[in-house]
């Protein structure tokens, strides 16, 4: 009996595993056999994806092309992908907002997976992956191990220490262990630090660009380090790419400074040096970044700052703490001095925030649903004895256009209202100072009175909440300006980019908003 038993248990075991079927290397997860995947294998690195995401479409062969090198090096990594249009449940179970999520998951636990903050490239994954299952930082004892660590990685650090147990070694690897996209390596061989120069006890990063190598300088701490490797990882001037943004916006600099020029420009050359030039005073500080303007994919990149390819070249600044501020120089010529100029004031706090606007379109009220620019904003929406509804849009906004017929009869209900105005902003043309738009579309109510209040609307989008709301004043359905986690921490590449149409979002708590 208990044979048969066994036998029975191998053949449910067998038929399960069955069920965990590959494509390309990469594991094909459901809600049925998502938690067997995770038992079966330990470490194992999940994408939520999109068939219809331009992202996850450009992604899928560098995932699958890091499945197969893990595979094939017999690691006990792998990956997996769901499609979260069909696996709703567990991409709500994980907090999946956008595509492509990636989550990395350890030691067969659903809980607290750690999401992947390194670039889309296979070399990328694969470094990124051995990063978090072994050791911090690799060993090195041989010559040949440096030299692989260093030439087979785009940026690589290593600790030269004569004594691997000191406390300044032990600091490097609580370093090592904060950084995750980048290779670590630690040694104590008199052959190594020879091979590299180095005459005592010291740190050095390792990069295929720009001057090749940095010493670290001063008290070794695990912050001094970390922002070390994180000020010298990228290049003094990097290109922003599908690639590159996950670096660019998931680096510790929020402050990017943006040059858009056209790559085939004859004088492309000069304007580079120029900014690159410039870029050198203030590394750790300002992000230099440069965008082909001429790229099809870059053009949402343009319209968020209200620039035209005929405009170009241009140069942008902007910042992505607790809210994103832009900045515009007064001065067109790309000159390092320029540049090294505009970026001092901004340092000192001598800039304003660039606000864009349209002018007022002449029949702007004459609609059910008034036309609301810069220009315009404050005198209508901070009207004491107007209740405003306003809608923040992207005219390339699927949700907006999804909202556009509701928001139309809204308006219509409401036209011959004495208190009540409905209207509607271009948010990628105009920009105020009393409201941050970080999602499309954003709904706010701006109550009569002379408090000045904002107001998020977070109920249904239908005209029945919405005409509730409003006869409500602004009670059923809302919510205190700021209370509502909508808003973007940080932005992403998918944000930037996303293909017009395409839906960013996955769960039923946030569905109804492309983000930037």
């Amino acid at each position: 009996m208990k044979i048969q038993l066994l036998l029975v248990l191998c053949a449910l075991s067998a038929a399960s595993r069955a069920d965990i079927t590959e494509e390309e290397d990469v594991l094909v997860l459901k809600k049925t056999n998502f938690e067997e995947a995770l038992l079966a294998h330990p470490n194992i690195l999940v994408e939520f994806y999109a068939p219809w995401c331009g992202h996850c479409k450009a992604l899928a062969p560098e995932y699958a092309k890091a499945a197969g090198m893990l595979k094939a090096e017999g690691s006990e990594i792998r990956l997996g992908k769901v499609d979260a249009t069909e696996e709703t449940e567990l991409a709500q179970e994980f907090g999946v907002r956008g595509y492509p999520t990636i989550k990395f998951f350890k030691g067969g636990e659903k809980s607290s997976p750690k999401e992947y903050s390194a670039g889309r490239q296979a070399d990328d994954i694969v470094s990124w992956l051995k990063k978090r299952t072994g050791p911090a930082a690799a060993t090195l004892t041989e010559a040949t191990q440096a030299e692989a660590l260093v030439t087979d990685n785009e940026v690589a650090v290593i600790g030269f220490f004569k004594d691997v147990v000191s406390e300044d070694a032990k600091t490097f690897l609580k370093a090592a262990e904060a950084v995750d996209d980048v290779p670590f390596g630690i040694t104590s061989s008199d052959e190594l630090f020879s091979k590299y120069e180095v005459t005592h006890d010291s740190v050095v990063l390792f990069k295929k660009f720009d001057e090749g190598r940095n010493a670290f300088e001063g008290e070794v701490s695990k912050d001094g380090l970390v922002s070390f490797v994180k000020a010298n990882q990228l290049p003094l001037v990097i290109e922003f790419t599908e690639q590159t943004a996950p670096k660019i916006f998931g680096g510790e600099i929020k402050s990017h400074i943006l040059l858009f020029v056209p790559k085939a420009a004859s004088d492309f050359k000069v304007k580079m040096d120029n900014f690159k030039k410039a870029a050198e005073d203030f590394k750790g500080k300002i992000l230099f970044i440069f965008i082909d303007s001429e790229l099809d994919d870059n053009q949402r990149i343009l319209e968020f700052f209200g620039l035209k390819k005929e405009e170009c070249p241009a140069v942008r600044l902007i910042t992505l703490e607790d809210e994103m501020t832009k900045y515009k120089p007064d001065i067109n010529e790309i000159t390092s001095e320029n540049i090294a100029a505009f970026c001092t004031r901004f340092l000192d706090g001598k800039l304003k925030p660039h606000l864009m606007s349209q002018d007022i379109p002449e029949d702007w009220d004459k609609n059910p649903v008034h036309v609301l620019v810069g220009k315009n904003f404050e005198e209508v929406v901070f009207d004491p004895k107007k209740n405003v509804f306003v809608e923040f849009y992207a005219p390339w906004c699927g949700h907006c256009k999804q909202l556009a017929p509701i928001w139309d009869k809204l308006g219509e209900k409401y036209k011959d209202s004495d208190s009540i105005i409905v209207a509607k902003m271009d948010s990628t043309a105009n920009e105020i100072e009393a409201v941050k738009v970080h999602s499309f579309p954003t709904l706010k109510f701006f109550p009569a009175g002379d408090e000045r209040k904002v107001i998020d609307y977070n109920g249904e989008r239908t005209l029945e909440g919405f005409s509730k709301f409003l006869e409500s004043g602004g009670k059923d359905g809302g919510a205190p300006a700021g209370d509502e986690d909508d808003d973007l921490e940080d932005v992403e590449e998918g944000d930037l980019t996303e293909d017009e149409g395409e839906d960013s979002d996955s769960d039923g708590e946030h569905a109804g908003h492309d983000e930037f």
